[in-house]
């Protein structure tokens, strides 16, 4: 589950954090289910917000000026 989540663009990520989001929302599956939804739904929110970071950080190396 981990190897799917890292190699996901961030748009993918987000569609996907949705989808769970929705699911847990629903609260129609047994426990064991839910926990692993919400487990995916962490990771799926962490690598989202390490992508913007990352995004982040190149946008501030444009902006820096040149030595």
């Amino acid at each position: 589950m981990n190897e799917d989540v890292a190699h996901m663009d961030y748009e993918t990520a987000v569609a996907a954090l949705q989808r769970t989001v929705e699911q847990l929302g629903h609260g129609q599956e047994d426990l064991a289910e839910s926990v692993r939804a919400y487990e995916r739904g962490l990771l799926l929110a962490r690598h989202c917000s390490q992508l913007l970071r990352d995004a982040e950080r190149r946008l501030d190396l444009e902006r820096s000026p040149a030595p």
